[in-house]
């Protein structure tokens, strides 16, 4: 029977605590910028995540543009991005000065290692580790090999919030590691990034290039090359109520994932990624499927929602020019679709969508 009420892809989740949190700020006469409310937020990824420092910003494309600024990439630089990601990654790379170089992603849809080797030229400053939906491939594998070509290994975990991987968190395995706090991840303050790193002089970097390259706080004297990325306390009053429930939130992402990796079992023409539920709270709930478009409409006219697998980067329009061979992140987008994957869906949705999934296949 169906859903009377639509079924989100993903939907941001909020209630009265954020409502009285910021209602509260404002009536104390909070100035709004950034101050000591996102110094807390900080301090709260910073015990959530183990890293020892961590800088808010203003979303996760300029977090990425800042790692890359803070370990010196610029002009005539490589910065070796596998070809299926979001288009941030790459994006920053260019806004940094730099040129992205692609190569495939493995069968847990991240960087593949041997490709890596492969790439990395005199030129090679850095290697963007995208950990997919919370997994991270063969992250320590990738460290090593970083470490002995002297290149920095940069983590895009913006999917990865709440997920670890050898029991520590994603984001804390490169120099740097940036997270996204946009309304589709697990929680959200509607936009916002964060970086995390243990170096010290890095972070100091960070934050000076987010704050125009400023000598001191507040003073109007510059010896490096800045911007403005800075948050704002408003936003950080929201994300501290929602830093509170985020380890519900991950705990729920794990239930959401099993199940719906069992009730999936059962349906041939469906694949899903293996992940380790244990350690992945899943960004999003994604599958592999046969007639993956047909069955994207079929679902929406049961009144669920859907989204397809970014598209490989090189099937771009503004990335046409990159030539080479990737077969997997070729397949993978062409294939993926993302499941609805609120924190708030209920088992008995899950088990709804599911049932829909199967009666299309029976239809067909």
């Amino acid at each position: 029977m169906k859903k009377e009420k639509f079924i989100n892809q993903m939907e941001p989740w909020y209630g009265k605590e954020e409502i009285n949190a910021v209602n509260d700020y404002l009536h104390s006469g909070g100035w709004l910028m950034e101050f000591k409310k996102t110094r807390e937020l900080e301090q709260m990824i910073c015990d959530f995540t183990g890293a020892r420092y961590c800088s808010v910003v203003t979303n996760g494309t300029v977090s990425l543009f800042i790692a890359l600024k803070a370990i010196g990439v610029g002009v005539g630089d490589e910065v070796i991005v596998p070809d299926y990601t979001m288009i941030a990654s790459p994006n920053s790379v260019l806004l940094a000065g730099a040129k992205p170089v692609f190569v495939d992603i493995d069968e847990s849809l991240c960087i593949d290692l041997e490709e890596v080797k492969k790439a990395i030229t005199k030129r090679t400053k850095a290697v963007m580790h995208v950990s997919i939906n919370g997994r991270a491939g063969e992250l320590e594998e990738l460290k090593a090999l970083c470490e002995k070509k002297g290149v920095t290994l940069i983590e895009d975990a913006a999917q990865s919030v709440g997920s670890l991987y050898k029991g520590k968190h994603l984001g804390t395995y490169g120099a740097i590691g940036s997270f996204s706090f946009s309304v589709a991840k697990i929680i959200t303050m509607g936009q916002g990034g964060a970086l995390v790193t243990d170096d010290e002089i890095l972070y100091k970097r960070i934050c000076k290039i987010k704050d125009f390259g400023r000598i001191g706080g507040g003073i109007d004297v510059h010896d490096e090359l800045g911007w403005n990325f800075k948050f704002t306390d408003l936003q950080a009053v929201f994300g501290i109520e929602q830093m509170k429930k985020l380890s519900f939130r991950v705990k729920r992402k794990k239930e959401m994932g099993k199940l719906y990796r069992k009730l999936l079992s059962k349906i041939p023409q469906v694949k899903t990624i293996e992940t380790d539920f244990n350690e992945v709270a899943p960004w999003f709930i994604e599958i592999l499927a046969e007639d993956s478009e047909k069955l994207k409409d079929y679902l929406k006219s049961q009144n669920i929602g859907t989204r397809p697998f970014y598209p490989a980067i090189h099937t771009q329009k503004i990335y046409s020019y990159v030539t080479g061979n990737f077969p997997n992140a070729t397949k993978f987008s062409r294939q993926g679709l993302w499941l609805p994957s609120s924190s708030n869906l209920k088992d008995s949705d899950i088990r709804y969508i599911v049932r829909t999934i199967k009666e299309f296949y029976e239809k067909s």
